[in-house]
């Protein structure tokens, strides 16, 4: 059985007391932050709005929203709500759109991270009987430290790979006797890959995987899961509100349930701000109530999703969030059109593609290109040049029906495309050169 973690009742409590202890865990970090954060404490009387206004969650609307922007004007401690001597580590973003996110962790703050992170792995069934192999990176990266803490705190073997070195990976994965996998979901279909090449499938002893830290679409799910032979369930996190673990996937794998108890979730119109009822998409929008060093309040994440508190068989009745449908970051705009990664990825599994593709676009004499290369399978790779054309004619009226615009597709040689062993790029934009 699973060693007891932080606790796990309140993960079946009715909603109405959960919305009592939110109520009472909001009122008490606004008054932290205000006491302890002048650079929000500024955002808020620029609001007009003080602690005093503030008695439960019925009045979260009332105060300002925080962005990455406010987070790298006020990098590196301006965002501090604890002293640097009761501070214990930092995490931070990989900073490739400007300054780093830089989050702090008391110690206090490390040990809910974790917790979140046990009840994560719980959910997908993991005990002291298993071994975990934690393939996201460490260091800077929360992906590695998280998962490995929460392995911990069930009592599960730990293998704390990081990632990359794939051949060491699978001879774990087989020495070991690894069952529970943690990593990005791209480098889950890389190893399936690496695994299925090396014949050692059958020495695998995986039941399922926790894959987070980028966009992933259902098809790309069902893939992993029949290439590794496991269920695949989703985790979602950011730096900015500890790390994986916010939310994530039960046996249902119909939305992630949010850690309630540690986290306030809003779906807000992205152009007005305004919140919006339970069922619509928008803008998921984040209050950390538990957080001391680092306490961000109505931070904006850009991702797009719904939250529903329909009941769920698992018996978990804090509110689900969806697999965001995508960052308003993240959509490129082509042409005038709105496009989106995943719906890209859709396609292309659905028409029985790889994963591993990489859409560019650039722009010449003012006219946005739209390329997407796509890498073929062994098996099509031998298939005569007329039957690779036809399919590439197939994969672009299958992309101009989902996206309403048409990109030239092109099927190129196998492993010709490079490996993640983090996070895929799969966007190149090299319009922003000439921005």
């Amino acid at each position: 059985m699973a060693k007891k973690y932080y606790q796990p009742e309140i993960e079946t409590m009715p909603v109405d007391q959960i919305k009592a202890l939110q109520s009472e865990r909001l009122v008490k970090q606004v008054k932290h932050v205000w006491d302890n954060v002048p650079y929000y404490r500024k955002k808020m009387e620029e609001k007009g709005v003080t602690p005093d206004d503030i008695k439960g969650i019925e009045d979260l609307h009332k105060l300002p929203f925080l962005t990455k922007d406010d987070l790298r004007e006020a990098y590196p401690y301006g965002l501090m709500a604890k002293p640097v001597k009761d501070c214990v580590r930092i995490q931070s973003t990989s900073g490739t759109t400007g300054k780093r996110v830089v989050a702090f962790y008391t110690q206090h703050d490390i040990d809910l991270w974790e917790d979140c992170c046990a009840r994560a792995l719980t959910a997908v069934g993991a005990t002291d009987e298993d071994v975990v192999q934690v393939s996201y990176g460490y260091g800077l990266f929360t992906g590695g430290p998280g998962l490995n803490g929460g392995s911990h705190k069930v009592g599960s073997l730990t293998i704390p790979t990081s990632s990359g070195n794939t051949d060491r990976q699978i001879q774990f994965m087989t020495d070991l006797g690894s069952t529970i996998l943690c990593c990005t979901p791209s480098y889950a279909a890389y190893l399936a890959e690496s695994i299925e090449e090396k014949g050692v499938k059958d020495q695998i002893k995986l039941k399922a995987g926790i894959f987070g830290a980028e966009a992933w679409t259902d098809e790309m799910r069902h893939d992993i899961e029949e290439k590794l032979g496991i269920k695949a369930y989703d985790i979602y996190g950011l730096t900015e509100c500890s790390g994986p673990g916010v939310s994530f996937e039960c046996e249902e794998q119909a939305g992630m349930h949010i850690n309630e108890d540690h986290f306030i979730a809003e779906i807000i119109n992205p152009e007005t701000g305004e919140v919006l009822p339970e069922g619509e998409k928008g803008e998921l929008v984040f209050t950390s109530i538990t957080k001391e060093a680092f306490p961000l309040l109505r931070y904006r994440t850009k991702d797009l999703c719904i939250l529903s508190r329909k009941p769920c068989s698992c018996g978990r009745t804090h509110i689900k969030m969806r697999k965001p449908m995508g960052r308003s970051d993240d959509m490129l705009i082509i042409r005038g059109v709105n496009v989106f990664p995943s719906q890209i990825e859709t396609v292309l599994l659905n028409e029985g593609m790889t994963p591993n593709y990489q859409i560019i676009v650039d722009r010449v004499n003012n006219t946005d290109t739209f390329d997407i290369n796509v890498e073929m399978s062994q098996e099509m790779f031998s298939d005569s040049v007329s039957k690779i054309t036809a399919k590439e004619k197939q994969l672009v009226a299958s992309l101009k029906a989902m996206l309403g615009i048409q990109a030239k597709v092109h099927l190129v040689e196998p492993k010709s495309i490079t490996r993640s062993e983090g996070k895929a790029v799969r966007v190149i934009d090299k319009r922003k050169l000439y921005d």
